[in-house]
């Protein structure tokens, strides 16, 4: 169904609407639990190093 929703082209906003609230049943009828990869510290850690690497461009040296 997501792959459905991806690669459709919808003729009007009443077929994508329909589309989504058919993708939003499926999903609820077998909903399947986000399962991180990461810990909180790992992300954290990703976000500090983005930040820092972005601080340093931004720098005008």
């Amino acid at each position: 169904t997501t792959k459905k929703l991806q690669r459709s082209a919808h003729r009007s906003v009443s077929a994508l609407n329909a589309d989504i609230r058919a993708w939003i049943k499926a999903w609820n009828d077998d909903p399947k639990p986000y399962v991180w990869t990461k810990t909180a510290d790992d992300i954290l850690d990703s976000i500090a190093n983005y930040c820092n690497r972005w601080r340093t461009y931004d720098s005008g040296h």
